[in-house]
């Protein structure tokens, strides 16, 4: 019957992510780079870890399943939050020269949900790289022993072989698969299954952003032997630094794909004839973008009255494009920079404090400046 399949695959969903068995390689340091600094929200959760039930019940937006996981995985959350850090300060990078900046996040989630309520490329790339941050997240906590649920990759064992020759498998191996795992049952359960077409647009770019960080997963290797020869290598598989990913999706939102649903609701099918059809690692989207010019609550637009543009640019950043024709200011500001700087022998660079002089350009705010709202 269909309950019994819904409990099947809701049991091997949870037994994918059950701690692995006794043996399996043990934490090291072998490809792990620090950890990343943790959101205000999840700091304020950190001294509730001791009452699984206490924390979760207060985290906000988590839907029923979510609420499951993070009673059985609390300290899964911790590093949740990690990859949130990660994933917004990648998503303000990326966007940093467009008029829309990503810098909604700062203004609380409301602007951000509005974003999302959009079916646009800009909702698109946000869904890709939060799913990436969880993976990117979990895989990390897990190599350096911070789940309990998980640890190295424990596939990783033994000797194999690639072009230089023979190995043997050391060190601590990013468990990708298990991050990957993790975040498809924590990011996914907030879509509705069926045939709901934002939920698969949301699950398609989901799935998009994980195999991203996959995508990077790189084989280090150590050499041992007289004077560092490579007689004997030891190699792990460690992920490569998140903005590789940031980079990828970024490629990704420049060349997304607007869709539509087929007939029998199961799918996307391209919009435009012209264009090929979307694989799992493209983006897609259902409508158009805004201009994001103005102040408008309803598409969460902060406007770019103000922002800094670039005089001589003929990119997006330029005070054409990012002022979208409405002028700018110019105002002549002082700042003490580094000059002169020589190096001394040895081993030091001295520099000298110098006053420069440069001119900054922002954005002219519209006539009216206040906040559009159609309801």
């Amino acid at each position: 019957s269909k309950k019994k399949k819904k409990k099947k695959k809701k049991a091997e969903a949870a037994a994918a992510l059950d701690p692995p068995e006794a043996g399996s390689c043990p934490p090291t340091a072998g490809g792990a780079s620090p950890p990343l600094p943790l959101p205000l929200p999840s700091r304020r959760y950190m001294g509730a870890v001791g009452s699984s039930r206490v924390m979760c019940d207060n985290v906000p937006g988590l839907v029923s399943r979510q609420r499951q996981l993070c009673r059985r995985y609390p300290e899964a959350m911790l590093s949740i939050g990690r990859g949130v850090a990660a994933w917004t300060a990648e998503c303000q990078h990326q966007f940093r020269r467009h008029r829309w900046d990503c810098n909604a996040l700062e203004r609380g989630q409301r602007l951000l949900g509005r974003v999302l309520l959009r079916s646009s490329r800009e909702s698109a790339f946000v869904h890709a790289i939060s799913s990436a941050g969880v993976v990117f997240a979990i895989t990390r906590a897990c190599s350096q022993g911070e789940l309990k649920s998980c640890s190295c990759d424990p596939n990783k064992k033994g000797s194999a072989k690639d072009s230089k020759g023979h190995f043997d498998w050391g060190g601590c191996s990013d468990n990708i698969d298990y991050g990957v795992k993790f975040a498809r049952a924590f990011v996914d359960a907030k879509e509705r299954k069926g045939k709901d077409a934002r939920a698969l647009m949301n699950l398609h770019n989901n799935r998009a952003g994980r195999k991203a960080v996959k995508r990077f997963l790189k084989q280090e290797c150590k050499c041992h032997g007289v004077s560092g020869s490579c007689t004997l290598r030891t190699c792990w598989l460690a992920m490569a630094d998140f903005r590789k990913t940031g980079d990828y999706l970024w490629k990704k939102y420049n060349g997304a794909i607007q869709v539509v649903m087929n007939q029998d609701g199961t799918g996307f099918t391209v919009a435009n004839k012209r264009f090929k059809k979307p694989t799992k690692n493209d983006l897609v989207y259902f409508e158009s973008s805004p201009d994001y010019c103005i102040r408008d609550r309803d598409v969460g637009s902060l406007g770019t009255a103000g922002r800094v543009c670039n005089q001589t640019s003929r990119g997006m950043d330029s005070c054409e494009v990012m002022c979208c024709g409405r002028g700018y200011d110019t105002s002549r500001v002082s700042r003490m920079t580094k000059c002169e700087c020589k190096f001394h022998w040895c081993c030091a660079v001295r520099c000298q404090d110098c006053l420069e002089v440069v001119d900054i350009h922002t954005c002219k705010a519209p006539k009216s400046a206040g906040w559009i709202s159609r309801t």
